[in-house]
């Protein structure tokens, strides 16, 4: 009889160990699909350029293989139940920008994929660290200070850059570091635990928006905080890219931690008065207004680089010139700032389509794996880190189109940046362990919880 129950107890253990390995296959094959895909999209891009292969071959070859399966081994022990198919669409974006890259600098592609290195390692040290997202949520004073601290720094003399008209970066020896991209994780993390404590306060209010109550302090208090502290960005560090990205990522989550609407209505109207002063303040913002109305007024001014951006797309038509058969070096800063535009010139529109579609895809990853989180502050996490994914694409590729002005941002996983791609593979690191956690069985969930109390009271204990 006890060995009857015993066998009965190690059944949903089995169906676990199969649901997870299943998984992890799963990632395994779409993980060696994308590198395939990265390895024939830099062959093709080779010949079309030299009609011969490069004589880095084979290093290239063996690093987009190499990467994704330590990527891979890395899920399998540290969350070996989060979603399978998140890390492919990255290694898949992050490869045909660097094949970009390559076809375009040689030389930036070197240091990218010096930065594409570094990203995975802070990814594997990210999910070693932060092995329960609870974690985040009990240092998020902490948190809160290294981002103010890393928002200010390029400020400070000696180290701060300003490149561009924009002081964002700062220099230490012979390497260049934009701090920000970091402290918009940092200022995310503190508001959803913020916001996930105060919700009760902050939704407190009637469902009718009166007069007297979208005066009350409690509304407009921390909206009018945020937006100050995105004008300051704007005003001392000339970004209007991060300003946007801090302030809609404080209205959003303060609207999805208290489901109050109102939150949205007076975030919007100071987002209106926002961008209305910044364009007659800002000489930076105003001239990317006026460049997104008319770019063609000042085709050989400073409507250069939008301009060839728009002949760059029409030359691409339906399918592309072919990789490393197009001219999108005529585009200044094209690695960065341009680069879903050379992508739709040799790719074409199927080539910007399956751009588009894979951060569709990363989006509903990460809609998933918010609504199947175990508690509040890892939903309201994996919400915000999805919507900074969702909402920098979106800005630098509808900036490049003309559906938007441009904001300065850089496209994830796919443009040329250090700090960008570092900085990216943390916030996935934490969807990860989020979508681990979600998914992960009830019954071993008790068990670790078990497992963590007792070790807690041993060490109180000793």
């Amino acid at each position: 009889m006890g060995s009857r129950i015993a066998a009965m107890g190690q059944i949903p253990q089995r169906a676990n160990v199969k649901r997870y390995t299943r998984q992890r296959k799963s990632e395994l094959g779409m993980l060696l699909l994308a590198s395939g895909i990265t390895i024939l999209a830099f062959l093709l891009a080779s010949l079309g350029i030299n009609s011969a292969l490069p004589s880095n071959l084979i290093i290239v070859l063996v690093a987009m293989v190499a990467l994704p399966l330590v990527v891979h081994i890395a899920n399998l022990f540290l969350a070996p139940y989060a979603d399978p198919a998140l890390m492919p669409i990255v290694a898949l974006l992050n490869g045909l920008g660097y094949v970009m890259i390559a076809r375009l600098d040689p030389q930036e592609a070197l240091l990218q994929g010096v930065w594409a290195t570094l990203g995975v390692i802070a990814y594997i040290s990210t999910l070693i660290i932060v092995n329960r997202s609870e974690i985040l949520d009990r240092y998020r004073f902490l948190l809160a200070l290294s981002g103010l601290l890393l928002l200010v720094l390029p400020l400070a003399p000696g180290i701060g850059q300003n490149i561009n008209g924009a002081r964002l970066w700062i220099r230490l020896g012979p390497v260049s570091f934009q701090p920000v991209e970091i402290a918009k994780l940092n200022l995310a993390i503190f508001f959803a635990s913020y916001f996930i404590e105060k919700r009760d306060v902050l939704g407190a209010m009637g469902s009718r928006l009166s007069l007297r109550e979208s005066l009350n302090i409690r509304i407009l208090g921390p909206i009018a905080t945020a937006w100050i502290a995105s004008l300051l960005v704007m005003t001392l560090e000339r970004d209007v890219g991060f300003s946007l990205m801090l302030f809609l990522v404080f209205i959003i989550t303060i609207w999805m931690a208290t489901s109050r609407i109102r939150y949205l209505f007076g975030g919007s109207i100071l987002f209106v008065l926002g961008a209305l002063g910044a364009s007659n303040l800002f000489t930076q913002v105003n001239v990317r207004v006026t460049i997104w109305i008319d770019p063609w007024k000042y085709a050989q001014g400073i409507g250069y680089q939008i301009v060839q951006a728009q002949y760059a797309l029409a030359a691409g038509g339906i399918s592309g010139t072919g990789l490393g058969r197009g001219h999108p070096t005529i585009i200044p800063v094209v690695t960065s700032d341009f680069i879903f535009a050379a992508i739709g010139e040799e790719m074409g529109l199927l080539g910007t389509s399956a751009i588009v579609m894979a951060f569709l895809l990363i989006v509903g990853i990460g809609i998933r794996a918010a609504l199947r989180a175990k508690s509040p502050f890892g939903s309201l996490i994996a919400a915000i880190f999805t919507m900074i994914i969702g909402l920098q694409s979106f800005f630098i590729m509808g900036g490049i189109v003309r559906l938007l002005p441009l904001t300065g941002v850089t496209l994830p996983f796919v443009a040329y940046g250090g700090s960008s791609l570092i900085s990216n593979y943390i916030l996935i690191s934490i969807l990860m362990r989020i979508s681990d956690e979600g998914n992960r069985p009830d019954e071993l969930e008790n068990e670790l919880k078990s497992r963590r109390s007792l070790l807690s009271r041993r060490a109180k204990t000793a």
